[in-house]
């Protein structure tokens, strides 16, 4: 029986000793593999040209270009580009404004490796959700913010009551298989619910839709922030 591919991952950091220290502990892990290594946002936009990699770790503060113009650069040129942001940075701006550039994932640099491959490894998959501290981030900020617009709920009006059922589950950190044990359907079902999902409210990934049904008072149980 033939074995999955392993996933390649661009690595983008100007600290050649943390670069390297993570490309090591991802040669090391089964089923991932280093194709490359940037030092800023414009090498890394170069790479991900030539390599194709299947996922890009990517830090914020880097010289010539930083984490959040490379990521919005690469998602315009490839859309389907998957993105984890890497960093020390705990800001709640910088964490709003990669989602809003296309990012998967928001990670610090403080976090354990299991946390690393399972990120990973889900964001590969098309089934990164939404952690706990991010959520508990996006809801202390949303809960500050009054107003909502008027297209804003024109758009939530057109999803069907499934479709809230998977996105709520989805802010809730739900992955597919989970979803579909919940509401006990398939899971190809969910998939395509989530399809509809994104076309309707216009985002372009899962984390933006768990975003829109915080900021939206969608999520009954948001998931508690990790310990």
């Amino acid at each position: 029986m033939n074995s999955a591919p392993p996933i390649r991952v661009l690595l983008v950091d100007d600290h050649a000793l943390f670069r390297k220290g993570i490309a090591s502990l991802l040669t090391e892990e089964p089923g991932f593999e280093v194709v490359g290594e940037a030092v800023n946002g414009r090498e890394a936009l170069d790479m991900t040209r030539a390599l194709k990699p299947d996922v890009i770790l990517m830090d914020l503060t880097m010289p010539e270009m930083n984490g959040l113009v490379a990521t919005q650069r690469i998602r315009e040129e490839d859309p389907n580009a998957r993105i984890v942001i890497l960093t020390v940075e705990e800001e709640d701006r910088n964490l709003f404004e990669a989602i809003k550039h296309g990012a998967q994932g928001y990670l610090l640099k403080k976090i354990e490796p299991t946390t690393l491959f399972a990120t990973l490894r889900g964001v590969a998959q098309g089934e990164a959700s939404i952690s706990g501290v991010m959520a508990a981030k996006l809801m202390g900020e949303f809960s500050r913010q009054a107003n909502r617009q008027a297209s804003s709920a024109d758009r939530r009006a057109e999803l069907s009551p499934r479709e809230r059922e998977v996105l709520e589950l989805v802010a809730q950190g739900k992955i597919n298989k989970e979803i579909a044990a919940a509401l006990s359907v398939a899971e190809n079902t969910v998939k395509n619910h989530l399809k509809s999902i994104l076309e309707k409210l216009h985002l372009g990934n899962r984390v933006q839709a768990a975003t829109y049904a915080l900021r939206e008072g969608m999520v009954t149980k948001p998931p508690k922030p990790a310990i």
